[in-house]
């Protein structure tokens, strides 16, 4: 139990829950509101987290060979963390609109070890963000919006771009 703005408030709540009254603190005379209702997240099961996954890899699909243009988010050209944004928006999942927002809003780190379609791998100091997109065997494909001059394309995930990670992220 944790005191919130003088009321007691349970750290691990599974449904919602209407607290009481005021916690027992020094505060506790200038507590108002009383009958808070306090929500957590529902968790979603592993296969529940892997549709949205394929949901948002769809959508990237579906903008394959679209331009690459610096700022942009779609839905006719990207840059590469506009691709990632749209591709999961349109997927019911909201992230930040710049590499380094998306990789510090999304809590859930991974591994190069541990990655799966859907995870957004980060490259050159989260410089640039991809969306892990297919394993065949040992090897991972990324969907991505390159750079300038280049197009929304799958590229193999080799020994370049192990070199150059960053990190990852599971959005989803």
């Amino acid at each position: 139990m944790r005191t919130v703005g003088g009321l007691a408030v349970a750290a691990a709540v599974a449904t919602p829950v209407v607290l009481a009254g005021p916690a027992p603190a020094a505060h506790a005379a200038s507590a108002k509101p009383v009958g808070v209702v306090v929500k957590q997240a529902r968790h979603k099961t592993w296969a529940q987290r892997q549709k949205l996954a394929k949901k948002a890899l769809k959508y990237a699909a579906s903008r394959k060979g679209k331009p690459y243009r610096y700022g942009a988010a779609g839905p006719n050209a990207f840059d590469c963390s506009g691709l990632v944004q749209w591709a999961y928006r349109k997927a019911g999942v909201k992230l930040p609109r710049v590499t380094t927002a998306q990789y510090r809003s999304v809590k859930n780190r991974i591994s190069w070890n541990k990655l799966t379609p859907g995870d957004l791998v980060f490259f050159n100091g989260k410089g640039h963000v991809g969306i892990v997109y297919k394993k065949k065997g040992r090897t991972l494909y990324m969907i991505h919006s390159p750079h300038s001059g280049d197009h929304v394309r799958v590229t193999k995930l080799n020994s370049y771009r192990k070199k150059s990670f960053a990190g990852a992220v599971r959005p989803y």
